[in-house]
């Protein structure tokens, strides 16, 4: 899905959205600032295998996932992070690292970190480096609707 596709559904959808472009950067924390949005509403994507299948973990760029929490929450056996080798090709007309956190067009399940469904505003990678899409929370919870769940922990100060 690139990002025009993403801008066709989300209009089919009627859900208003901001489109932010940016200089080009890799991590989400790097993003958020160079796009001026607060850290806890840049929401980044990250790709795990639930018992082997597939899913999206979406949670706020200060945080990182917590595995463990997320196999218990989820009565898992085993949960650990897919590769790009193995995810990449659902996402072909994405940049490596880009994906929106839309599973639902992917045919996959969602997992929100509970902080980020508190925020009125996300924003997320649209397929590139340079480019965000920000819409109210509200909006992505009726399209996606992902599972909330604590899955996640915050990076401490001393790592940026």
């Amino acid at each position: 899905m690139s990002s025009t596709k993403l801008k066709e559904y989300l209009d089919q959808e009627n859900v208003k959205y901001t489109t932010i472009k940016h200089s080009t950067a890799y991590t989400a924390q790097e993003v958020a600032q160079l796009a001026h949005i607060p850290g806890d509403e840049m929401a980044k994507t990250v790709i795990v295998k639930i018992d082997g299948k597939q899913a999206m973990v979406v949670l706020p760029a200060t945080d990182h996932i917590d595995l463990e929490l997320l196999e218990g929450a989820l009565g898992a056996k085993k949960v650990s992070l897919a590769t790009e080798s193995e995810f990449m090709p659902q996402f072909s007309e994405c940049e490596i690292g880009a994906m929106p956190p839309f599973g639902n067009l992917y045919h996959m399940d969602v997992y929100v970190e509970e902080a980020l469904s508190q925020d009125k505003m996300i924003a997320f990678n649209a397929c590139s480096h340079n480019e965000l899409i920000e819409i109210s929370y509200e909006d992505f919870a009726r399209l996606v609707k992902p599972k909330v769940m604590k899955i996640s922990t915050q990076y401490s100060s001393a790592v940026a």
